[in-house]
């Protein structure tokens, strides 16, 4: 017999689902189950290293070994033998005026309030230390950022990341938002969040009426592969949007997920489909452990050639590289300019000759 779950009630369930969910990850490769489970030999010392973690949701995407979605989830041997990356590729730490917030550029910060995700993505930038205990974050840290927020007048945008904040309880994301907007500096909060691609059910009515509260609020989120843009995937995005959010996607650049023009144009469209703006596409940073799955630049802008002009600018992001050692956001743009005298001659998307007579 089948019921229909109404109001509080049906909240419950839902919050209890994504909970279940959490609860019944899998944490070491010998958990991997029936064909999968011999691919997962030899592969404990990684997790030692480098913590595993996949709920039963984002590992029912997975279809076979070394399909896209058990790329990003499943270790590699090949991230302990990495000897061209860096632990740090972002110099974080040293651009983090108190623990686990980082003031990169003039006017924005990035605040870091939990250590936990819900999938232990393997080209995470803060590999070195998401999920394990060398990211500490207390009631203290988040008091002490929101107090370097309040002294430090010139930050008007604050990126809410970590870890993942939507893993947070309610009332403690209740709490840090709140106390953001109350800072009278602040004017845009943003959330850098995973939740709506791993664990949809996360986002729940309940939270969903929290989030409101705090505009002007942006989520960016991160879908790397069209699998992802599940059923549940669309309802999460789509009760965000309804609540007056805007959504944008980072997709990271990423060999044998992600890598050809076919492949990120549907997830492009896909995102428009539901809701999500494309917002950057991104050459996957210098992390060590992760060098198996950076790509050539000259990729990145191939794939941006296919989507300049072939298709809506919605679905053109802007393609970019984090330079290492805390250079920042540099975008990168295939070459249309032959020559640029008073008379610009260029080539269009198509590869046809063009003209423009330049301003004086």
């Amino acid at each position: 017999m089948t019921y229909l779950l109404t109001g509080k009630r049906a909240e419950r369930k839902s919050m209890a689902q994504w909970q279940h969910l959490l609860k019944k990850s899998i944490t070491s490769p010998g958990q991997l189950a029936g064909g999968f489970a011999a691919q997962g030999a030899g592969l404990d010392g990684v997790v030692q290293r480098y913590p595993m973690l996949i709920n039963p949701y984002y590992l029912g995407l997975i279809k076979e070994v070394n399909d896209p979605i058990w790329r990003q989830a499943v270790p590699d041997a090949r991230e302990l033998v990495d000897t061209v990356c860096f632990e740090d590729p972002l110099a974080e730490e040293s651009l983090s005026p108190v623990p686990n917030l980082i003031h990169k550029y003039p006017d924005r910060v990035l605040f870091l309030v939990n250590s936990q995700c819900a999938m232990y993505c393997r080209f995470c930038t803060r590999k070195r230390k998401v999920g394990t205990e060398r990211m500490v974050i207390t009631a203290e840290s988040i008091l002490a950022g929101l107090d370097y927020i309040r002294r430090t007048p010139a930050i008007r945008d604050v990126l809410v990341s970590g870890g993942d904040p939507l893993l947070l309880p309610d009332e403690r994301l209740d709490q840090i938002l709140s106390g953001l907007r109350a800072i009278p500096t602040v004017e845009i909060i943003r959330i850098g969040t995973r939740v709506p691609c791993v664990l949809p059910m996360r986002v729940t009515r309940s939270l969903v009426s929290i989030l409101k509260r705090y505009h002007p609020l942006y989520i960016n989120t991160h879908f790397n592969h069209p699998t992802e843009l599940t059923p549940e995937a669309a309802k999460a995005c789509g009760r965000l949007a309804d609540a007056g959010i805007p959504l944008g996607c980072q997709t990271v650049l990423l060999r044998g997920v992600n890598d050809d023009p076919q492949v990120m144009r549907r997830l492009m469209h896909g995102l428009l489909r539901i809701r999500v703006k494309p917002y950057y596409i991104f050459q996957a940073d210098m992390t060590l452990g992760t060098n198996h799955f950076r790509t050539s630049i000259s990729t990145g802008l191939t794939i941006m050639r296919s989507l300049i002009g072939h298709t809506s600018g919605l679905a053109a992001p802007t393609y970019a590289i984090d330079a290492p050692g805390g250079g920042g956001k540099i975008p990168l743009v295939p070459e249309y300019i032959i020559d640029r005298g008073p008379t610009v001659k260029f080539k269009n998307y198509c590869g046809a000759l063009c003209s423009y007579e330049d301003g004086a």
